[in-house]
């Protein structure tokens, strides 16, 4: 290859792995984290706020399968951006919604507010928050798709860097964002939608001017090379959604990715409801333990500035750990392409038992000492930058390992839309249980859940690489 092609590639392979990171960013914090920043501020109680959430994750099942028909028709850049306009315009939308209220003349909420007066529009907030949440889905599909289409030698490594995105949004959204809002804007999180909106028009500028679909579109081959991918020269017809789901391989990537998928939503958008379930279950350790000075002056514990404040003390330590975690989003992308894919996703579903470790033990620390179990908190917020930044890198991995670069649109918009179905329900799954007289069952569950995943990996060693002729220089 001329040296003017290897530049016009580095060019667009660099552009790509900084919005790629970008768009990972974006989807995790509005697919489903930003959850956690509304039920700390917005009036609407926890079930009214996530009522958006939940029916778009339904819809998004069929979205994901939308989308991938989309890219094959019309590319991912075409698109993505328009998912990315109507994302910015959810945003306006949420902060015109305004569910804010009033409290003692500060903007604050939670369930907790009672009396205080809600002025907001809450059908543009749940319509807001549900366009939101389609058309997210689509910021990561279409990463992976484009990810998928200009690399096969350096797959895991490129996934792996562009889903820190992920990882780094459970950082900066579950603390630093909750923190600045409080700060700066007295918990009015308007200002802060704003922001994002204008954020997210120039990704969709960027986008269109700096991206291509694949490397054929600008007379370029994946990975840099000089010549087409070896192991697509004798391939057949790709196959039809039929023959994809009448595939064994098909359904073991379901399970396996479909627990880790579970895992991550149980967790992530069922936080705030935990810790909120551990304050008012144990008010009065909570409200003479570690933490009681620091609700003088807020109306007692049972004030809502005090909900939010114990929440946010959480927070500051699941970032120390999530940092700590970011880094192995590209360790797992180096294990996938140093070791194999199976191997990555056997030691991602070890490093899920973390983050839901991490919480089950705050229930006796809360109840012991009426605070949260910091060391814990720190391991489980390392848990959480490995599965949202592992499973995301892990995932596309894993279906272009079964099924090559040629079938990846295909066989990726059955296999990750299906995943979808149980981790819809996720969150309210363990909502729920929070209300049983055991409490922690969900948790329970949520550990067989991963040993179930981890078993559904062991069938991938059969398999072989489909792009091995590129991978490693021959084929299996």
């Amino acid at each position: 290859m001329s040296e003017a092609k290897k530049g016009n590639f580095m060019r667009y392979a660099v552009c790509f792995c900084i919005l790629g990171v970008v768009y990972n960013f974006m989807y995790s914090g509005l697919q489903n984290d930003q959850i956690n920043i509304l039920q700390g501020f917005s009036a609407w109680t926890n079930a009214a706020t996530l009522a958006p959430l939940t029916a778009g994750n339904v819809v998004a099942i069929v979205m994901t399968f939308l989308y991938g028909t989309l890219f094959m028709k019309f590319g991912p850049r075409k698109t993505l951006i328009p998912c990315i306009i109507i994302s910015a315009a959810g945003c306006i939308g949420i902060a015109l919604a305004n569910g804010l209220a009033s409290v003692s003349g500060v903007t604050v909420a939670s369930a907790e507010v009672g009396d205080a007066a809600v002025t907001g529009n809450y059908m543009l907030y749940a319509v807001s928050l549900f366009c939101i949440r389609i058309t997210a889905q689509c910021f990561q599909l279409a990463g992976f798709m484009m990810a998928s289409n200009w690399f096969i030698k350096w797959r895991g490594r490129v996934l792996g860097i562009i889903t820190i995105g992920s990882p780094l949004f459970s950082v900066i959204g579950t603390s630093v964002m909750t923190t600045f809002i409080s700060n700066n804007f007295g918990g009015d999180y308007r200002p802060f939608y704003y922001g994002i909106a204008v954020i997210l028009v120039v990704i969709a500028v960027l986008t269109a001017a700096l991206l291509a679909d694949k490397p054929e579109d600008v007379g370029l081959y994946p990975d840099g090379a000089d010549h087409p991918p070896l192991s697509e020269e004798e391939q057949q017809d790709v196959a039809s959604v039929g023959e994809v789901l009448g595939m064994s391989k098909t359904w073991i990537m379901i399970i396996n990715f479909g627990c880790f998928n579970f895992i991550i939503n149980a967790c992530m958008a069922s936080m705030v409801a935990w810790f909120t379930h551990l304050v008012v279950t144990n008010i009065d350790v909570v409200s003479t333990g570690a933490m009681a000075g620091m609700f003088e002056g807020m109306g007692g514990l049972e004030g809502a500035g005090a909900m939010v404040l114990f929440v946010g003390q959480a927070a500051k330590w699941l970032s120390v750990g999530a940092i700590l975690g970011i880094p192995m989003s590209f360790v797992f992308g180096v294990i996938d392409d140093k070791l194999g894919t199976p191997i990555a996703c056997i030691c991602l579903g070890i490093t899920e038992f973390l983050p839901v470790t991490g919480l089950l033990v705050q229930k006796s620390a809360v109840a012991s000492t009426g605070s949260c179990n910091v060391p814990m908190l720190i391991l489980w917020g390392f848990g959480v930058a490995c599965m949202t930044g592992g499973v995301p890198t892990m995932n596309p991995a894993s279906v272009g390992y079964a099924f090559g670069r040629r079938e990846y649109a295909t066989a990726s918009r059955v296999v990750l839309a299906i995943q979808l179905i149980p981790m819809a329900f996720s969150a309210q799954i363990m909502q729920a249980t929070f209300a049983m007289d055991n409490d922690v069952v969900g948790f329970y569950m949520l550990y067989a859940i991963i040993i179930v995943g981890i078993l559904f990996c062991i069938p991938m060693f059969g398999w072989g690489d489909a792009m091995a002729a590129d991978r490693t220089g021959k084929a299996e």
